[in-house]
Order: C-alpha cells, then structure tokens, then sequence
C-alpha cells in the first residue's frame, strides 16, 4: 500500500483497493451529508467549515490511490453488500436523524481506512486515527448546538440577579423576575459565604421549579448540583466546560463567557449549551478593560448557531443596535434590577425581543440566512 506522500513499488491488491475506494466514499458521502445538515438546517457557518475541512484533508489523505485506480478495481455491479436490503428502522424521523446516521457511517469508515492502512501504512493510518477523533468531536457539537437550539428556542432574557441583603428580599425580587416571564435567571454573588450562597440557591431553586424559568449557578457547578439548578455559567478564568461537565452530569446546562470569536469556536467544540457575548457596551454594575463592541456580536451571529446572549451595559435604549448586528438574546443586570420596577422593566425587554415584528436576531433560534457558502 502507498504511503501519505509517494506511490509503493508493489501496488495494492484489487480487493484492497475495493475496500479504500468503498470506505472512503462512504466518509466523503457522510461528510457532505453532515456538511448539508450543518449549513442548510443548523445555518452554523462555523461547523460547516470545519466538516468541509475534514472532507478535504480526507480526499488529500487518499489521494496518493490514483482515481484511475480505484475506478479499475471497483465491482459495483456485483458487490455482495449493495444485495442487502437496509436494515428494518432505517427510515429518518428528521434532518437531525440523517446526520446522526451520517456521522456513524463517517467514523466507521474511517475505522476500516484506518486498520487496513495499518498492513503497510502506518503513518496514513495514524493520520486517519487523528481525523477519526474530529469527527467525534464536531458530532459532539453539532449534537449539542441542535439540542441546545431546542432547549432555548424561546429563552431571550437572561437576568444576573445578586443575593440582596437578607435571603427574604433576595426570594422576593425572584418571585418577582419569574412573575414578569424571565427567561433565565443567574444567581451570581462574590461577597456571600458558600453556605449563604447555597442557602439562596436552594431557595431560587424552590421558585423557579415548576415554571418556565431556568436557573442558572455562576461559577460553581458544586453549588449548582447541590441545589439542583438547571445549569452553571463558567468564565474564560473558572473551570473548563469539560471539567465542569464532570460535576455538573450530562443534563445540565453549560454556558460560558466569551470575548473574542476564537472563544466562541472554542466553546462550541468544548460543548457549551450556549454562550455570552461581550462585554457589548459600559456597565453599570462590572468594570471591564476592553470592550468587544457589536462587531463582536455581528461575528458570532454570522457564523455561531449555538444559542448567544449579548451581555454587557445593554438597555431599552441600546437594544436596538444589538438586535440589529444580528442576535436577539440578551443577559442584563442593572436594565432590569437597578430599575424602579424591576418586573416592569424585565417585561418591556421580553415585549421588544419577543416581538413578531421587531426584526429578530440572526442568532436566534436557527432561523437565519446562510452567509457561509464557500467553495464545494
């Protein structure tokens, strides 16, 4: 068999040569299939980038098996496999069974490239491991992103709440976020105790069950388990997704700060649920060194489905420029608990994102236009 740069003296047999072209169009086929998925239903220019990627690294991996080759040594006609009839429940429900499917026949694929490879080959075969371990990882967030879109298809505002000054006025300002229909609430307090914290916890915990409201530990995914909210929310400087996933299972809800559009790629392959972006603009309530601006916003929402909340000094008055740079989910502190009716003011945010005929967001709930086309 030829190595990755240069022909072997002894040409590979016709059956082996059956067995590279069969495998490798098969990875190819499910590689596009996945590529589609990405692209036309998911509409995440970042993932269809990276599965095109894989599709040509693999083509250029097996190019030294000429086409005329594998074209002479092909026995389409008679192949004992294309005989069998598919197998009973094979039938796809929706877009996202099709590229579940696709992306089992891609790692099987690559599997038998990958051992065959090894008879005289072992730098192609390791190189196709190495491609093996992507397609696990971009099915993992092309998994997540789906899910995610449909776990928060309607959360639009997200609001960071503190502990207050006693654990009374705390539940109160909760009961009265979740009243207005916020979407997601974050307890988020650096100057209490653990066992204060935990205590406000539990009892965000007791309000927010039953209803349509998530609740969301910042930071500490120990306390978000012992109080069972429905997820955490990491920085770049707090635990990793993965580390974070380890304590928190794999049900609840990761999100993660980011500040740049190579975090925000990070965070996808890392498994995030969903991500904040920003800081957008000044805050009232947290002091920043740099401010990514709304060119931030309009490059997530060109190229991230995975749902993203603006975050940082947004208000009624700048709500629009966020909107319009193309995401129509927010996280706001002070616009709604420094307000003189908090629930006043939590509700005319969720009546302006919410609104039919506000223009929505690009990152919304998967429903935008493509702008990642590229090549083929």
């Amino acid at each position: 068999m030829p190595n990755s740069t240069e022909a072997s003296a002894d040409p590979p047999s016709s059956g082996l040569l059956r067995v590279i072209d069969a495998e490798a169009n098969r990875a190819t086929e499910g590689l596009r299939v996945v590529e589609d998925y990405v692209r036309f239903i998911l509409c995440d220019g970042h993932l269809t980038e990276l599965a095109k990627q894989l599709r040509h690294e693999l083509t250029a991996a097996l190019k030294p098996f000429s086409a005329a080759d594998r074209l002479a040594a092909r026995q389409s006609d008679d192949d004992v496999g294309a005989m069998l009839a598919a197998p009973p429940g094979s039938a796809r429900g929706e877009p996202a069974d099709v590229a579940a499917a696709s992306f089992k026949r891609i790692q099987q694929a690559l599997r038998s490239l990958e051992e065959y490879s090894k008879i005289d080959n072992a730098p192609l075969a390791a190189l196709l491991e190495h491609l093996r371990f992507r397609v696990y990882t971009l099915e993992r967030a092309v998994g997540i992103t789906a899910d995610s879109l449909a776990r928060l298809a309607d959360a639009r505002l997200y609001v960071l709440v503190d502990g207050r000054h006693s654990e009374a006025e705390f539940a109160e300002r909760a009961k009265s976020l979740v009243s207005a229909g916020v979407h997601i609430v974050q307890l988020r307090d650096k100057r209490l105790s653990d066992r204060q914290l935990l205590s406000r916890a539990r009892r965000l915990r007791e309000i927010t069950r039953e209803t349509k409201t998530l609740f969301i530990m910042n930071d500490r995914p120990d306390l978000a388990v012992l109080s069972r909210a429905d997820g955490v929310h990491v920085g770049q400087d707090e635990l990793t997704v993965g580390d974070a996933r380890a304590i928190i299972g794999p049900k609840a809800l990761i999100g993660v700060s980011t500040h740049s559009i190579e975090q925000a790629r990070q965070a996808v392959l890392d498994g995030a649920n969903y991500i904040g972006v920003g800081p957008t603009f000044p805050s009232a309530t947290k002091q920043f060194y740099a401010f990514t601006g709304l060119d931030l916003i309009r490059q997530v929402a060109a190229e991230i489905a995975l749902p993203a909340f603006a975050i940082g000094g947004i208000a009624h008055e700048n709500l629009p420029q966020v909107q319009s740079a193309g995401i129509n989910r927010i996280a706001v502190t002070a616009a709604v608990t420094e307000a003189a009716d908090p629930a006043a003011a939590a509700a005319e945010l969720i009546s302006i994102l919410c609104s039919k005929t506000a223009g929505r967001g690009r990152n919304d709930s998967g429903e935008r236009q493509n702008s990642v086309l590229g090549t083929p």
